[in-house]
């Protein structure tokens, strides 16, 4: 199971120079191979590679993996779209393998060093400070290369690592919904569970919308001070919103591991051109990290060895958990659900939704492993 690693890189004052200018050489290299690749219409790495990989070593003075990193990145750009012209940020995250990066880690301790390639030469000694286990991780298990990125404040070595998988615990029978935790993802609770945990964002969306009015404030000045603001506060509220996701995605994964189930999301691929919504709520939807809160739950789950599986999200603010009845009257209002055939009050309408979804986890899991499972039954 691949995962990324962050540390914090500890520079000296000329060794923050030259990472700096590192930077921003290669993301120079990158806007100028992006121009001809643009020009020409020829986006393959392999051609950029064969055409530009000696101009860009002197025009540059970029060393020959850095040389190759750029191409790659410009490359990899255009891999989704070739009919927008790419512009990299001139403090972008740049790439290094193992030929202009080495680590020097200990056996104990959440520090270390680091040799890296800069356009002012080979800067050795560079420390580094993390968790204890992502420096153990890097230590056992890297692999890869390893992204160096500057937030505006300080340096970061995002590094890939190669962890052994775990095992899968698969619930019980994984054919009762008992067997599944359902995870209902929304605006007003961000998660709730069938368990009946709720996460709800109402702190969470007054801080968004304080963060809002203070953007607009700022926008509005349009001075140099303002937009360094803004970019600190866009930051800020990213890493906000992170943490977030991390601790609902890690108390979910714990409980499941804890009663031995596997976990039941809804597959919401698509949903910001699929969602119908007044125009207050489209900017919530937009600017909340539902993609993001689904990577923590899979990569946890994952590291925990806990099955989870995504479910069709169809209806299942509508579907009574008790009969199965779909209806839209079923919901008359966001927090209410009361089913029009059975007549069962549920204790929140999302409440109910996550209960719908533990109950289609069983046919989700057997669709998505049933050639395992056939294999299994005969033998």
């Amino acid at each position: 199971m691949k995962l990324t690693v962050r540390v914090k890189l500890t520079p000296d004052a000329a060794a923050r120079v030259s990472l700096l200018s590192t930077l921003v050489t290669m993301n120079r290299a990158c806007d100028a191979l992006s121009d001809v690749a643009w020009a020409s219409k020829s986006f393959r790495q392999f051609d950029l590679h064969r055409a530009h990989y000696r101009d860009l070593k002197t025009v540059f003075g970029l060393g020959a993996q850095p040389a190759i990193h750029v191409i790659g990145k410009v490359a990899d750009a255009y891999k989704l779209d070739t009919k927008t012209k790419r512009q990299f940020s001139k403090h972008g995250a740049v790439g290094f393998d193992d030929r202009c990066l080495s680590w020097q880690v200990p056996e104990v301790g959440n520090a270390g060093t680091v040799s890296i390639w800069t356009v002012d030469g080979r800067t050795k000694n560079i420390p580094f400070v993390g968790r204890a286990e992502d420096v153990a991780r890097i230590r056992n298990h890297r692999q890869g290369e390893s992204d160096l990125m500057f937030d505006g404040e300080d340096f970061f070595l995002a590094a890939t690592i190669d962890v052994p998988d775990v095992p899968v615990n698969l619930p019980p029978s994984g054919t009762q919904a008992g067997d599944w935790i359902g995870v209902d993802m929304g605006i007003v609770n961000i998660a709730v569970t069938s368990d009946g945990d709720k996460n709800s964002g109402s702190k969470l969306n007054r801080y968004r919308l304080r963060q809002q009015r203070l953007r607009a404030e700022l926008q509005r000045k349009g001075t140099k001070a303002a937009k360094r603001r803004l970019k600190s506060r866009r930051r800020k509220e990213a890493r906000h919103a992170s943490h977030i996701n991390h601790t609902i995605a890690k108390r979910i994964v714990a409980e499941a591991e804890r009663t031995g189930r596997g976990i039941a999301v809804e597959d919401l691929t698509g949903i910001r051109d699929r969602a119908r919504l007044r125009k207050p709520q489209r900017t919530q939807l937009h600017t909340w990290a539902f993609h993001q809160l689904g990577q923590h739950l899979t990569y946890k789950a994952a590291r925990a060895g806990v099955a989870l599986v995504p479910v069709d999200p169809a209806y299942t603010s509508q579907e009574c958990a008790e009969c199965g009845h779909i209806d839209k009257k079923n919901r008359p209002n966001q927090a209410t659900f009361t089913c029009t055939d059975c007549g069962v009050i549920a204790e929140s309408a999302d409440h109910n939704a996550a209960r719908v979804i533990a109950k289609r986890a069983p046919e989700a899991w057997d669709a998505v492993n049933r050639p395992q499972l056939q294999a299994a039954h005969a033998a």
